[in-house]
Order: C-alpha cells, then structure tokens, then sequence
C-alpha cells in the first residue's frame, strides 16, 4: 500500500469513527426533548420508546445507504427516508425549545449534524471504493474489425475504415489519446 491509499483509509476511518460519535451525541441530546413531545399525548410506557420511532426508520434507513454505498448503488428511497426523519427530529426538537433564535438553531444543530456527518461517511465510502467500469453501451466490434482497424486507412473523423455510421460515433479517436474504446 502507498502512502497516500494508507492516508485515505486512515482518513476515511476517521470520519466513520466521528460520525458515529456525533450520531450517538445527538441522538442522546434530542432524547428529551423527543420524549417529552409525546408526552403529553402517549401512553407512559411508550414515551421512553418515542426517540426509537423518529432514529429507528433513521438508523435502518442509514444502514440501506451504507451498503448500497459499499455496493456502488444508489439508494434514493433511502435517502428519502433519512432526509424525513432528520427532518422531523429537527421539527419535534425546535417545537419544545423556547421561541429564541439560539434556542431554535441549537435545538435543531444535534440532528443536522448527524445528517450532515452521515453524508460525508457516505462520501468517504465513495471514495474508497471508485465505481466499478459500466458495461460499454455500444456492442464490442467483431476482433475482424480491429484486427483491420490496426492495418487498415482512416477516414476524415480518424476512425479506422469498415465502421458503421453509429460505430464511427461510439470508438473515440486514438489522437484522442484513449486509444480505440467506447465513449460515454
């Protein structure tokens, strides 16, 4: 390993490690103020369990974009889910604090900073791991065709001749210094 891959490992263990930090902080801080929310209208046996009904969906939700991240998929209902619980934490948590500016911001800063340390865990994740290659769009031509391709003249566009109009667009020019692959 380099020095530079064993500095982005480090460095992306790190932020895992804080944002779980920060997360388990803010969900202990905005516990009360969770709790007594539904308080006045729930059942005494269920209050203790309020904060698990707004960071449960959260924490599942989460673990959903984690492993759609380890798998380089995209996980935008998850997201959506995410994005709506911090939300409705942020919400529950402002409606309990006193009507101040910096009780408000300060009530709401718990959650925003686990959302917001989360999507920089994900973006760590990313980046540890580059996509995968995408199958080429575009069929591969014949070996015959590049086996002709080598030997053979170029046209005006610099794409060997027997191309086809739709193959002439997809092979980039070896001028192009990418050699002869598929474009995007």
């Amino acid at each position: 390993m380099t020095l530079l891959r064993t500095g982005s490992l480090f460095t992306a263990v790190l932020v895992a490690l804080i944002a779980a930090v920060v997360s388990i902080l803010s969900g202990l801080a905005i516990c009360d103020a969770l709790r007594h929310s539904a308080g006045l209208h729930t059942a005494r046996a269920v209050v203790g369990w309020w904060p698990l009904l707004i960071y449960g969906p959260w924490m599942v939700a989460s673990l959903s974009i984690l492993r759609s991240a380890l798998h380089q998929r995209r996980a935008l209902h998850s997201w959506s889910i995410v994005l709506l619980f911090s939300t409705l934490a942020t919400l529950l948590c402002v409606a309990q604090a006193p009507r101040t500016i910096a009780a408000g911001t300060s009530s709401a800063l718990p959650a925003v900073a686990a959302l917001a340390c989360f999507q920089q865990l994900v973006r760590q994740i990313t980046l540890t791991r580059p996509p995968r290659q995408a199958a080429p769009r575009h069929r591969t031509p014949p070996a015959s065709v590049l086996g002709q391709a080598a030997t053979a003249g170029r046209g005006q566009d610099g794409v060997p001749a027997g191309y086809s109009a739709a193959e002439r667009k997809a092979v980039r020019s070896p001028s192009g210094g990418r050699g002869f692959g598929y474009g995007a």
